[in-house]
Protein backbone atom coordinates (compact mmCIF):
# COMPACT_ATOMS: atom_id res chain seq x y z
CA UNK A 1 0.00 0.00 0.00
CA UNK A 2 1.19 3.60 -1.02
CA UNK A 3 2.02 5.92 1.64
CA UNK A 4 1.78 9.85 0.79
CA UNK A 5 4.24 11.72 3.33
CA UNK A 6 2.91 15.55 3.90
CA UNK A 7 4.81 17.85 5.04
CA UNK A 8 3.67 20.21 7.99
CA UNK A 9 2.90 22.80 5.31
CA UNK A 10 1.03 20.32 3.08
CA UNK A 11 -1.08 19.10 6.17
CA UNK A 12 -1.79 22.27 7.12
CA UNK A 13 -3.35 23.18 3.59
CA UNK A 14 -5.55 19.78 3.95
CA UNK A 15 -7.06 21.06 7.39
CA UNK A 16 -7.72 24.45 5.67
CA UNK A 17 -9.08 22.82 2.92
CA UNK A 18 -11.46 20.27 4.88
CA UNK A 19 -12.03 23.39 7.67
CA UNK A 20 -13.58 25.52 4.71
CA UNK A 21 -15.17 22.42 3.44
CA UNK A 22 -17.08 21.96 6.89
CA UNK A 23 -17.98 25.57 7.20
CA UNK A 24 -20.12 25.11 4.27
CA UNK A 25 -21.47 22.10 5.20
CA UNK A 26 -22.62 23.29 9.18
CA UNK A 27 -24.19 26.42 6.77
CA UNK A 28 -26.21 24.31 4.38
CA UNK A 29 -27.12 21.40 6.75
CA UNK A 30 -29.74 22.68 9.21
CA UNK A 31 -28.76 19.73 11.51
CA UNK A 32 -25.03 21.00 11.97
CA UNK A 33 -26.22 24.05 12.26
CA UNK A 34 -29.04 24.06 14.91
CA UNK A 35 -26.60 21.80 16.89
CA UNK A 36 -23.59 24.01 16.47
CA UNK A 37 -21.11 21.25 15.51
CA UNK A 38 -17.87 22.75 14.91
CA UNK A 39 -16.79 23.29 11.60
CA UNK A 40 -13.60 22.00 11.86
CA UNK A 41 -14.93 18.52 13.54
CA UNK A 42 -17.44 18.29 10.30
CA UNK A 43 -14.49 18.82 7.99
CA UNK A 44 -11.72 16.67 9.60
CA UNK A 45 -14.26 13.51 10.62
CA UNK A 46 -14.59 13.86 6.67
CA UNK A 47 -11.64 13.65 5.74
CA UNK A 48 -10.75 11.20 8.75
CA UNK A 49 -13.40 8.47 7.34
CA UNK A 50 -12.47 8.96 3.71
CA UNK A 51 -8.98 8.10 4.98
CA UNK A 52 -9.85 5.05 6.87
CA UNK A 53 -11.88 3.82 3.71
CA UNK A 54 -8.71 3.94 1.60
CA UNK A 55 -6.25 2.31 4.05
CA UNK A 56 -8.95 -0.52 4.49
CA UNK A 57 -9.12 -0.74 0.15
CA UNK A 58 -5.16 -1.17 0.59
CA UNK A 59 -5.30 1.78 -1.89
CA UNK A 60 -3.42 4.73 0.27
CA UNK A 61 -2.39 5.82 3.31
CA UNK A 62 -1.52 9.10 4.38
CA UNK A 63 1.18 9.90 6.94
CA UNK A 64 0.72 13.88 8.41
CA UNK A 65 3.32 16.08 9.30
CA UNK A 66 1.53 17.75 12.93
CA UNK A 67 4.13 19.64 14.23
CA UNK A 68 1.81 22.92 13.80
CA UNK A 69 -0.80 21.68 15.50
CA UNK A 70 1.53 22.17 19.04
CA UNK A 71 2.24 25.59 17.59
CA UNK A 72 -1.68 26.50 17.05
CA UNK A 73 -2.43 24.46 20.21
CA UNK A 74 -0.05 26.47 22.21
CA UNK A 75 -0.47 29.50 20.54
CA UNK A 76 -4.68 29.93 21.28
CA UNK A 77 -3.90 28.71 24.92
CA UNK A 78 -1.73 31.22 25.24
CA UNK A 79 -4.35 33.91 23.95
CA UNK A 80 -6.66 32.12 26.52
CA UNK A 81 -4.24 33.03 29.08
CA UNK A 82 -4.26 36.82 28.08
CA UNK A 83 -8.17 36.83 29.40
CA UNK A 84 -7.58 35.82 32.70
CA UNK A 85 -8.03 38.99 34.64
CA UNK A 86 -7.96 38.24 38.29
CA UNK A 87 -10.68 41.00 38.25
CA UNK A 88 -12.81 39.18 36.29
CA UNK A 89 -11.76 35.91 38.03
CA UNK A 90 -12.91 37.45 41.95
CA UNK A 91 -16.56 37.70 40.21
CA UNK A 92 -16.29 34.04 38.59
CA UNK A 93 -14.41 32.21 41.87
CA UNK A 94 -17.09 30.53 43.63
CA UNK A 95 -18.37 29.27 40.04
CA UNK A 96 -14.75 28.35 39.13
CA UNK A 97 -14.57 25.82 42.78
CA UNK A 98 -17.95 24.29 41.99
CA UNK A 99 -17.04 23.68 38.01
CA UNK A 100 -13.87 21.94 39.40
CA UNK A 101 -15.97 19.67 42.20
CA UNK A 102 -17.97 18.59 38.91
CA UNK A 103 -14.82 17.92 37.16
CA UNK A 104 -13.03 15.78 39.57
CA UNK A 105 -16.48 14.12 40.25
CA UNK A 106 -16.14 13.26 36.97
CA UNK A 107 -12.93 11.90 36.64
CA UNK A 108 -14.12 9.51 39.55
CA UNK A 109 -16.91 8.55 37.73
CA UNK A 110 -15.11 7.49 34.63
CA UNK A 111 -12.73 5.40 36.55
CA UNK A 112 -15.39 3.27 38.20
CA UNK A 113 -17.17 3.13 35.03
CA UNK A 114 -14.01 2.01 33.25
CA UNK A 115 -12.16 -0.20 35.95
CA UNK A 116 -15.50 -2.17 37.15
CA UNK A 117 -16.54 -2.10 33.51
CA UNK A 118 -13.57 -4.29 32.42
CA UNK A 119 -13.94 -6.38 35.34
CA UNK A 120 -17.60 -7.35 34.35
CA UNK A 121 -15.83 -8.64 30.74
CA UNK A 122 -13.03 -10.54 33.02
CA UNK A 123 -10.34 -7.87 32.12
CA UNK A 124 -7.67 -5.86 34.67
CA UNK A 125 -9.76 -3.22 36.24
CA UNK A 126 -6.31 -1.54 35.70
CA UNK A 127 -6.66 -1.46 31.94
CA UNK A 128 -10.25 0.30 32.46
CA UNK A 129 -8.68 3.30 33.51
CA UNK A 130 -7.40 3.76 29.99
CA UNK A 131 -11.13 3.60 29.15
CA UNK A 132 -11.87 6.19 32.00
CA UNK A 133 -10.44 9.74 32.31
CA UNK A 134 -6.84 8.72 31.34
CA UNK A 135 -8.18 9.43 27.48
CA UNK A 136 -11.51 11.08 28.45
CA UNK A 137 -10.67 13.83 30.94
CA UNK A 138 -6.95 13.37 29.89
CA UNK A 139 -7.31 13.40 26.41
CA UNK A 140 -4.15 12.46 23.95
CA UNK A 141 -2.00 13.64 26.34
CA UNK A 142 -2.27 12.12 29.45
CA UNK A 143 -2.89 9.07 27.60
CA UNK A 144 0.60 9.17 26.33
CA UNK A 145 1.91 9.34 29.89
CA UNK A 146 -0.37 7.31 31.51
CA UNK A 147 -0.36 4.25 28.94
CA UNK A 148 3.66 3.50 29.78
CA UNK A 149 2.66 4.00 33.34
CA UNK A 150 -0.24 0.83 33.23
CA UNK A 151 2.40 -0.87 30.94
CA UNK A 152 5.30 -1.08 33.33
CA UNK A 153 2.74 -2.34 35.93
CA UNK A 154 2.12 -5.16 33.49
CA UNK A 155 -1.03 -3.93 31.78
CA UNK A 156 -0.18 -5.12 28.27
CA UNK A 157 -1.90 -2.46 24.99
CA UNK A 158 -2.81 0.24 27.65
CA UNK A 159 -1.55 2.87 25.40
CA UNK A 160 -3.13 1.84 22.26
CA UNK A 161 -6.60 1.11 23.76
CA UNK A 162 -5.83 4.76 25.60
CA UNK A 163 -5.02 6.48 22.41
CA UNK A 164 -7.94 4.96 20.84
CA UNK A 165 -10.31 5.83 23.53
CA UNK A 166 -8.87 9.55 23.50
CA UNK A 167 -9.64 9.74 19.91
CA UNK A 168 -13.29 8.14 20.22
CA UNK A 169 -13.85 10.81 22.99
CA UNK A 170 -12.52 13.71 20.68
CA UNK A 171 -15.25 13.18 18.86
CA UNK A 172 -18.02 12.01 21.05
CA UNK A 173 -17.15 15.07 23.48
CA UNK A 174 -17.79 17.46 20.06
CA UNK A 175 -20.97 15.71 18.81
CA UNK A 176 -22.93 15.81 21.92
CA UNK A 177 -21.50 19.37 23.52
CA UNK A 178 -23.71 21.27 21.02
CA UNK A 179 -27.31 19.08 21.35
CA UNK A 180 -27.05 19.74 25.09
CA UNK A 181 -26.59 23.69 25.11
CA UNK A 182 -29.08 24.23 22.01
CA UNK A 183 -32.03 22.27 23.60
CA UNK A 184 -30.96 24.19 27.28
CA UNK A 185 -31.21 27.41 25.23
CA UNK A 186 -34.37 26.88 23.27
CA UNK A 187 -36.34 24.86 26.22
CA UNK A 188 -35.66 27.86 28.56
CA UNK A 189 -35.29 30.39 26.47
CA UNK A 190 -32.07 31.87 27.43
CA UNK A 191 -29.74 34.12 25.93
CA UNK A 192 -27.08 35.57 26.64
CA UNK A 193 -26.32 39.28 29.02
CA UNK A 194 -24.84 40.87 25.77
CA UNK A 195 -27.78 40.73 24.61
CA UNK A 196 -30.79 43.06 25.48
CA UNK A 197 -33.50 42.18 23.64
CA UNK A 198 -36.22 39.52 22.47
CA UNK A 199 -35.57 41.17 18.98
CA UNK A 200 -31.64 41.45 19.05
CA UNK A 201 -31.96 37.72 20.25
CA UNK A 202 -33.79 36.85 17.13
CA UNK A 203 -32.01 38.72 15.06
CA UNK A 204 -28.61 37.30 16.39
CA UNK A 205 -29.60 33.77 15.93
CA UNK A 206 -30.77 34.38 12.27
CA UNK A 207 -28.03 35.51 10.88
CA UNK A 208 -25.50 33.01 12.74
CA UNK A 209 -23.77 36.06 14.44
CA UNK A 210 -24.23 37.88 17.88
CA UNK A 211 -21.68 40.97 16.99
CA UNK A 212 -24.05 42.75 15.22
CA UNK A 213 -21.02 45.60 14.84
CA UNK A 214 -18.04 43.93 15.56
CA UNK A 215 -15.47 47.22 14.89
CA UNK A 216 -12.65 47.59 12.60
CA UNK A 217 -9.59 45.72 13.40
CA UNK A 218 -6.76 47.89 12.79
CA UNK A 219 -2.85 46.86 11.42
CA UNK A 220 -1.32 48.35 14.74
CA UNK A 221 -3.64 46.10 16.96
CA UNK A 222 -3.66 43.03 15.37
CA UNK A 223 0.27 43.42 15.33
CA UNK A 224 0.65 44.13 18.82
CA UNK A 225 -1.92 41.17 19.65
CA UNK A 226 0.12 38.78 17.50
CA UNK A 227 3.40 39.80 19.51
CA UNK A 228 1.67 39.80 22.94
CA UNK A 229 0.82 35.89 21.83
CA UNK A 230 4.18 35.26 20.20
CA UNK A 231 6.27 36.71 23.83
CA UNK A 232 3.48 34.57 25.49
CA UNK A 233 4.19 31.06 23.89
CA UNK A 234 8.28 32.22 23.57
CA UNK A 235 8.83 32.48 27.51
CA UNK A 236 5.79 30.04 27.88
CA UNK A 237 8.36 27.06 26.82
CA UNK A 238 10.58 28.20 29.42
CA UNK A 239 8.27 27.67 32.17
CA UNK A 240 6.82 25.00 31.15
CA UNK A 241 10.24 23.15 30.99
CA UNK A 242 10.83 24.62 34.64
CA UNK A 243 7.62 22.99 35.54
CA UNK A 244 7.85 19.44 33.91
CA UNK A 245 10.68 19.31 36.28
CA UNK A 246 8.43 19.17 39.22
CA UNK A 247 4.94 17.96 37.64
CA UNK A 248 3.17 16.12 34.42
CA UNK A 249 1.34 19.28 32.70
CA UNK A 250 0.46 19.81 29.07
CA UNK A 251 2.98 21.64 27.15
CA UNK A 252 0.66 24.68 26.75
CA UNK A 253 0.38 25.73 30.39
CA UNK A 254 3.59 27.91 30.49
CA UNK A 255 1.90 29.85 27.43
CA UNK A 256 -1.44 30.05 29.08
CA UNK A 257 0.32 31.27 32.47
CA UNK A 258 2.54 33.48 31.16
CA UNK A 259 -0.33 35.62 29.10
CA UNK A 260 -2.32 35.76 32.11
CA UNK A 261 0.87 36.82 34.46
CA UNK A 262 1.22 39.71 31.67
CA UNK A 263 -2.47 40.53 31.35
CA UNK A 264 -2.58 40.99 34.68
CA UNK A 265 0.82 42.95 35.07
CA UNK A 266 -0.69 45.49 32.18
CA UNK A 267 -3.65 46.19 34.26
CA UNK A 268 -1.58 47.09 37.01
CA UNK A 269 -0.05 49.40 34.65
CA UNK A 270 -3.00 50.70 33.06
CA UNK A 271 -1.51 49.54 29.55
CA UNK A 272 -4.34 48.67 27.50
CA UNK A 273 -4.14 44.91 25.57
CA UNK A 274 -5.87 44.87 22.26
CA UNK A 275 -8.26 41.89 23.75
CA UNK A 276 -10.31 41.81 20.71
CA UNK A 277 -7.98 41.07 18.41
CA UNK A 278 -5.78 38.80 20.87
CA UNK A 279 -9.59 36.77 21.21
CA UNK A 280 -9.88 36.41 17.24
CA UNK A 281 -6.22 35.29 16.15
CA UNK A 282 -6.88 32.87 19.38
CA UNK A 283 -10.04 31.65 17.83
CA UNK A 284 -8.40 30.91 14.50
CA UNK A 285 -5.60 29.17 16.10
CA UNK A 286 -8.18 27.16 17.70
CA UNK A 287 -9.96 26.07 14.60
CA UNK A 288 -6.70 25.33 12.57
CA UNK A 289 -5.63 23.25 15.73
CA UNK A 290 -8.63 21.47 15.60
CA UNK A 291 -8.65 20.98 11.97
CA UNK A 292 -5.47 19.33 12.38
CA UNK A 293 -6.39 17.21 14.87
CA UNK A 294 -9.12 15.81 13.20
CA UNK A 295 -7.53 15.17 9.92
CA UNK A 296 -5.06 13.09 11.76
CA UNK A 297 -7.29 11.03 13.61
CA UNK A 298 -6.90 6.83 13.09
CA UNK A 299 -10.41 5.54 13.04
CA UNK A 300 -9.61 2.07 12.08
CA UNK A 301 -8.02 2.53 16.05
CA UNK A 302 -11.85 2.56 17.43
CA UNK A 303 -12.86 -0.03 13.98
CA UNK A 304 -10.79 -3.39 15.88
CA UNK A 305 -11.94 -1.99 19.49
CA UNK A 306 -12.89 -5.16 21.40
CA UNK A 307 -16.64 -5.64 22.31
CA UNK A 308 -15.97 -4.47 26.05
CA UNK A 309 -14.23 -1.15 25.36
CA UNK A 310 -17.20 -0.42 22.46
CA UNK A 311 -19.59 -0.97 25.47
CA UNK A 312 -17.54 0.76 28.10
CA UNK A 313 -17.22 3.88 25.78
CA UNK A 314 -20.81 3.82 25.26
CA UNK A 315 -21.71 4.01 28.82
CA UNK A 316 -19.18 7.01 29.58
CA UNK A 317 -21.34 8.73 26.83
CA UNK A 318 -24.52 8.12 28.12
CA UNK A 319 -23.26 9.20 31.26
CA UNK A 320 -21.26 12.48 30.23
CA UNK A 321 -24.80 13.35 28.30
CA UNK A 322 -26.43 12.73 31.51
CA UNK A 323 -24.45 14.11 33.98
CA UNK A 324 -24.00 17.48 31.87
CA UNK A 325 -27.45 17.73 30.87
CA UNK A 326 -29.07 17.66 34.30
CA UNK A 327 -26.01 17.73 36.91
CA UNK A 328 -23.75 20.56 35.37
CA UNK A 329 -26.49 22.52 33.68
CA UNK A 330 -28.47 22.91 36.89
CA UNK A 331 -25.70 23.32 39.65
CA UNK A 332 -24.10 25.94 37.47
CA UNK A 333 -26.75 28.26 37.47
CA UNK A 334 -29.31 27.17 34.48
CA UNK A 335 -28.55 30.07 32.79
CA UNK A 336 -27.03 31.22 29.16
CA UNK A 337 -23.49 30.76 30.59
CA UNK A 338 -24.40 27.14 32.47
CA UNK A 339 -25.72 25.77 29.40
CA UNK A 340 -22.37 27.20 27.51
CA UNK A 341 -20.50 25.92 30.10
CA UNK A 342 -22.08 22.15 29.96
CA UNK A 343 -21.50 22.11 26.58
CA UNK A 344 -17.85 22.78 27.41
CA UNK A 345 -17.97 20.01 29.98
CA UNK A 346 -18.77 17.35 27.12
CA UNK A 347 -15.73 18.99 25.37
CA UNK A 348 -12.52 18.42 28.06
CA UNK A 349 -14.90 15.82 29.61
CA UNK A 350 -14.68 13.34 26.90
CA UNK A 351 -11.58 14.73 24.49
CA UNK A 352 -9.62 17.71 25.52
CA UNK A 353 -9.87 21.26 26.49
CA UNK A 354 -9.50 22.85 23.08
CA UNK A 355 -12.79 20.48 22.57
CA UNK A 356 -14.79 22.58 24.69
CA UNK A 357 -13.57 25.52 23.83
CA UNK A 358 -14.38 24.67 20.02
CA UNK A 359 -18.02 23.21 21.71
CA UNK A 360 -18.71 26.88 23.13
CA UNK A 361 -17.31 29.06 20.40
CA UNK A 362 -20.01 27.51 18.54
CA UNK A 363 -22.88 28.21 20.51
CA UNK A 364 -21.68 31.57 21.31
CA UNK A 365 -20.87 32.29 18.05
CA UNK A 366 -24.76 31.99 17.34
CA UNK A 367 -26.17 32.86 20.57
CA UNK A 368 -23.84 35.63 21.93
CA UNK A 369 -21.07 36.11 24.20
CA UNK A 370 -21.06 33.38 27.54
CA UNK A 371 -18.26 35.38 29.26
CA UNK A 372 -18.15 33.18 32.44
CA UNK A 373 -17.85 30.07 30.30
CA UNK A 374 -14.87 31.26 28.71
CA UNK A 375 -13.46 32.00 32.49
CA UNK A 376 -14.25 28.69 33.89
CA UNK A 377 -13.81 26.24 31.49
CA UNK A 378 -10.47 27.25 30.21
CA UNK A 379 -9.12 28.01 33.83
CA UNK A 380 -10.47 24.26 35.19
CA UNK A 381 -10.01 22.58 31.87
CA UNK A 382 -6.21 23.65 30.99
CA UNK A 383 -5.30 24.29 34.57
CA UNK A 384 -6.40 22.59 38.00
CA UNK A 385 -7.76 19.36 36.66
CA UNK A 386 -4.66 17.71 35.20
CA UNK A 387 -3.39 18.15 39.09
CA UNK A 388 -6.50 16.23 40.35
CA UNK A 389 -6.82 13.87 37.61
CA UNK A 390 -2.94 12.49 37.72
CA UNK A 391 -4.41 11.74 41.34
CA UNK A 392 -6.81 10.31 40.93
CA UNK A 393 -5.62 8.03 38.46
CA UNK A 394 -2.90 7.04 40.48
CA UNK A 395 -5.10 6.30 43.92
CA UNK A 396 -7.52 3.86 41.24
CA UNK A 397 -4.41 2.09 39.86
CA UNK A 398 -3.48 1.27 43.02
CA UNK A 399 -6.92 0.55 44.28
CA UNK A 400 -7.89 -1.80 41.81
Amino acid sequence: MKVLELDMYQALAVAVVMLVFGRVLVKKIDFLSKYCIPAPVVGGLIFAIFHVILRSLGILEFNLDTTLQSVFMTAFFCSVGYMASFKELKKGGVGVIKFLALAVAMCCLQNIIGGFGAKLFGLDGRLGLAMGSIPLVGGHGTSGSFGPFLENQGIANATTVAVAAATYGLIAGCMIGGPIATSKIRKFKLQSSAITSPEEAARAEASGTTDADPGIYHEPDLMNATIYIVIGVGLGTVVSLLLGKLFTLPGYIGAMLVGAIIRNIQEIRKVKIPMKEMGSLGNICLSLFLGLAMINLKLWQLVSLALPMIVILLVQTVVMFLFASYVVFTLMGKDYDAATIASGFCGFGMGATPNAMANMQAITNKYGPAPVAFMIVPLVGSLFIDFFNAAIITAFANFL
